[in-house]
């Protein structure tokens, strides 16, 4: 049978006379402040962080978006073995905001606003209107936390809002038998894989969904195939329409080997073994000081299992929560970004474990519902109390080299700087090392597609045939700077890596180019020498050298 229209949860009405009336206006007025509250820290926070450097997976989308502002399509200049719907994002955030750091994290921050409000009418569409206020709530707190790296703007981000507005859709578009809304709940879902290849996996959660809702309503199975091809047709649109644009610009080779061929190799280089290990590591982590709302959220999922009037919205709830780990899972590296992806999933079922806890307490027993609003509050503070060192008091700086460690991020700044001072528009350059901000930086385009070098690295069969081609492509571009990374986070070389552009890249740089910058980095801090290096300084264990072509 279909979802109960919006605000019509099967949780009891407990308020029928002028009395339990009141109480029930002041219950929904206090959650609505208790939400907006939490928007405002959360919105506070994220504006205070504006000016941090871009780590790596944000350099990559900033400069591919870049390149397209200048008419330049994907895997042209830059190679990616991810699809180009977040780059394309960023290239209209930037449009609209402007191509910086600040402009990148203020589009960050109206994609996790529009999220929050999706997951609201999501949660009251499905629930009730507390039940949306509380996943909201609970949304807006777990998806700034710097331990799933949610002040940064990765594809996870931009996978999970079309992904929970395709899901409003669906829901809405079989409740009213509509094959219009189908499709367009697809081409939401298809958007969400464009983004993403993860996001393959909730549009495997909109066909299981399809049809387990097609078998309770008893719909006949021609009727259940036709609205699953409906919305197969809708996910492949964006698909389609992005594979046609590419081949018409001539990149579509490179976009499948990069996004298809490469990208299934990087995806078995782990065991399950190994991933399990990895995860056992990582997950607790991911929770972090958070976890008050993942303790309400798996309180939520066992009412999900024991309580008979919950069973319509449990398929909904378990089957979405399923589909959103598996997310987590490809390739099994369990990297901190990747959790956001299970965070709406986390969020609707705290909202449902809020709501249930509240409509269990029968009118005279008021006071035990303002304890379970305050329980729930302190969940939600928690988590932005613990972090408040980070989110309200450091420095930007020391907030960066909290969450990024060594990482040259902060200094591929000023590197971008003194290249655009020392170089002209037509000049290339080459980064050797995984820095792809340094190019958005300098708003210089690169000598090589090869952005990154972690896969010249890998054990995979690929990795000798990348570096001899990124070799080839340095040495005919001939760019007016090098910039050598020699930090091991920019390259994670391994025993059995090939060492060949290693050893090609010193004798390259002593025959052609001069040393005009060296920056050393250690726990100390970061030391910079822009105009030579001095006669007593040498580099430390983690440092960057930048070169100039030889006159």
């Amino acid at each position: 049978m279909p979802l109960n229209p919006p605000n019509s949860l099967c949780l009891r009405q407990l308020f029928v006379n002028p009395k339990q009336a009141r109480y029930q206006n002041v219950f929904r007025l206090a959650l609505w402040l208790l939400f907006g509250a939490t928007l405002v820290a959360v919105t506070w926070a994220r504006i205070r962080l504006l000016g941090l450097p871009l780590e790596r997976d944000e350099g990559e989308y900033a400069y591919t978006g870049q390149l397209l502002l200048q008419g330049i399509p994907p895997y042209k200049l830059a190679y990616s073995m991810k699809f180009p719907g977040t780059a394309a994002s960023y290239a209209l955030l930037m449009s609209i905001f402007g191509d910086t750091t600040t402009g990148i994290h203020l589009g960050l921050i109206v994609i996790n606003l529009v999220t929050v409000g999706l997951i609201f009418f999501l949660g009251r569409y499905l629930l009730s209107e507390l039940a949306g206020l509380a996943a909201a709530a609970a949304y807006g707190v777990i998806s700034l936390m710097p331990y799933v790296l949610a002040q940064a703007a990765h594809a996870t981000h931009f996978v999970v809002l079309p992904a929970i507005a395709g899901t409003s859709i669906l829901l809405r578009a079989l409740d009213r038998q509509s094959r219009i809304l189908i499709l367009a709940s697809g081409c939401l879902f298809g958007l969400a894989l464009l983004m993403k290849q993860p996001g393959l996996f909730f549009v495997l959660f909109g066909i299981v969904y399809l049809f387990s809702r097609g078998r309770s309503e008893h719909v006949k199975l021609r009727q259940s195939a036709l609205r699953s091809l409906i919305f197969l047709l809708g996910v492949t649109v964006p698909l389609l329409v992005t594979c046609l644009l590419l081949w018409n610009v001539g990149v579509f080779e490179q976009f499948w080997f990069w996004t298809i061929k490469y990208a299934g190799q990087y995806g078995s280089q782990v065991s399950i073994a190994d991933g399990l290990r990895i995860l056992a590591n990582n997950l607790p982590n991911a929770v972090g000081t958070a976890w008050p709302i993942w303790g309400i959220a798996a309180s939520g999922l066992v009412m999900c299992m024991v309580n008979r009037t919950l069973r319509t919205r449990a398929v909904f709830l378990t089957t979405f929560a399923f589909f959103s780990i598996l997310a987590v899972c490809p390739g099994f590296y369990f990297r901190p970004h990747y959790f956001i992806l299970v965070l709406p999933a986390v969020s609707l079922l705290a909202g449902l474990a809020v709501a249930a806890a509240l409509d269990t307490i029968r009118f005279g027993a008021q006071n035990f519902r303002f304890v379970v609003l305050l329980l729930f509050g302190f969940a939600l503070a928690w988590p932005i109390w613990a972090e408040a060192d980070f989110f309200f008091e450091r420095p930007l700086a020391e907030a960066n080299r909290m969450v990024n460690g060594t990482n040259p991020f902060l200094e591929s700044i000023k590197i971008g700087e003194y290249i655009r001072a020392q170089s002209s528009v037509s000049d290339t350059i080459a980064v050797l090392g995984s820095e792809p901000q340094i190019y958005f930086y300098s708003r210089r385009h690169s000598a090589t597609g090869y952005i990154y070098t972690y896969g010249l690295m890998e054990p995979q069969p690929y990795a000798h045939q990348m570096q001899q081609e990124m070799m080839r492509e340095i040495e005919t571009a001939h760019p007016k700077f090098l910039v050598m990374v020699v930090v091991n986070k920019s390259w994670l070389a391994g025993r059995d890596s090939d060492q060949s552009i290693l050893r090609w890249a010193d004798a390259y740089c002593d025959a052609n180019y001069e040393e005009v910058g060296l920056i050393n980095i250690s726990d100390r801090g970061t030391d910079y020498y822009l105009s030579g290096r001095p006669p007593n300084v040498t580099p430390t264990a983690d440092h960057i050298l930048i070169y100039r072509r030889k006159a």
